[in-house]
């Protein structure tokens, strides 16, 4: 299933990076603010659709750990380090309707903290970030980063297993990282919700 969705989602995962290019090394510290601000925002409002689903699937939301993955709050203090404030707007996101869906959404979230272990390394090398400290967002588990996937994997094979629905996995997927790029390389004027 995991290389189903890895498969299925290339090129809207490929759109993500190449719309946030935290790799660069002419990533300078305001561009970093203006695309933490947008992810936070983002994480606000994904984190919101799974805590509906977790409100109607308190089991399923159990199993897969949804409290101990919570993100917005680590984009707000990393945002804080850098000396701007909070996400004001949050991009408007399909509702969470059921667990496939939420695994949909959780494997481009959770799949984040992998790719977030090379871009916090990478920051941790740019002069223009000196002093900064370690930003907590891109990589927030730490030593924990392969336990908390293989854990996210072992429930997403289960569900699949179980029967659940797979097409509706990808499908959540895929749109979930679309509408990270488009939210993401979007202008600061994008229209979205108050958060």
């Amino acid at each position: 299933m995991l290389r189903r969705l890895r498969t299925e989602t290339a090129a809207e995962h490929q759109a993500v990076e190449d719309t946030l290019d935290l790799l660069s090394a002419d990533l300078t510290r305001a561009r970093l603010a203006g695309v933490l601000t947008r992810m936070h925002g983002f994480w606000q409002a994904a984190e919101a659709g799974l805590d509906d689903w977790a409100a109607a699937e308190p089991a399923d939301a159990a199993s897969v750990g949804w409290e101990r993955r919570r993100r917005s709050h680590l984009f707000s203090a990393d945002l804080v380090a850098l000396g701007a404030g909070p996400a004001d707007l949050v991009p408007g996101l399909p509702e969470v309707l059921g667990t496939d869906a939420a695994l949909g959404r959780l494997y481009v979230l959770e799949g984040s903290s992998l790719g977030g272990v090379f871009i916090d390394r990478h920051l941790a090398t740019l002069p223009q970030l000196a002093g900064t400290g370690r930003l907590r967002s891109f990589s927030p588990y730490g030593e924990q980063t392969g336990a908390m996937w293989h854990a996210f994997r072992t429930v997403t094979r289960a569900r699949v297993t179980a029967g659940g629905d797979a097409g509706r996995m990808v499908g959540a997927a895929r749109q979930t990282f679309g509408a990270l790029a488009s939210w993401c390389g979007a202008p600061s004027s994008a229209n979205g919700v108050p958060a």
